[in-house]
Parts: C-alpha cells; sequence; structure tokens
C-alpha cells in the first residue's frame, strides 16, 4: 500500500515518545495524486485507506487510532461520511471531532487527521 506524499512543507506524520501525530489526509490517489472522486463516500473511503497506508509502514493499523479529526467541506455530508466512517472502526471506537470548514484543499470534501498511540 502506498500512501500520498505531502503536498507542501509538512512531515506526513511525526512520532513523539508513544504518539504518533498524522497530518491530515486527503482523498488523493497516491499515484496519481488527483481526487478519486466528487463523491463523499468514495473521498472517505480513500481518505482512510490512506491512513492505512500510513500505518502499515509503522506496522500500525486503525485499531492503535485514539483520536480522529475530520474535516468536512460541508457538514451535510456528515451522514454519508460516517457511514462509510463506521465500516473502518468499531469499538472502542476513537475519540472523533467533525468540523465543518469553509475549503479543502484541492477541492476536496473531506480530509482526516489522526492522532495513533503505539499501545493499544
Amino acid at each position: 500500500m502506498s500512501y500520498p506524499k505531502a503536498i507542501g512543507p509538512y512531515s506526513t506524520y511525526r512520532e513523539y515518545n508513544n504518539l504518533i501525530f498524522v497530518s491530515g489526509q486527503l482523498p488523493l490517489n497516491p499515484d496519481t495524486m488527483q481526487l478519486v472522486s466528487d463523491e463523499i463516500k468514495e473521498q472517505t473511503r480513500q481518505s482512510i485507506l490512506n491512513i492505512q497506508a500510513i500505518l502499515q509502514e509503522l506496522n500500525l493499523d486503525l485499531r492503535h487510532i485514539i483520536k480522529t479529526t475530520i474535516f468536512l467541506a460541508d457538514i451535510a455530508d456528515f451522514e454519508a461520511m460516517n457511514e462509510i466512517y463506521q465500516e473502518y472502526f468499531s469499538a472502542p471506537y476513537p475519540a472523533r471531532s467533525a468540523i465543518a470548514v469553509k475549503d479543502l484543499p484541492k477541492g476536496a470534501k473531506v480530509e482526516i487527521e489522526v492522532v495513533v498511540g503505539r499501545e493499544v
């Protein structure tokens, strides 16, 4: 699995003690660096797949995520995003915030950042 490289002057992730801070992941195809779709469900899925690829590089998985922050360009997309989100996460769920924002880079509808703990 691969993930998109940073599109600006920032790290994809940084580790501090047993915590890993993953920068917001846009729904970019890692090969083309373009949005995978204009549809919120596919964008949500791709953002999560990008996070999975980062975690795989670190020998971790989604169960290690302790906090997610989801940025939505339109809060009306919350239910559709949540439908896909719950396909990937199960109890005990990560703590989560969902925030409506005016715009996202590259015209994305969703961006997801996570905090990961090495200990589950």
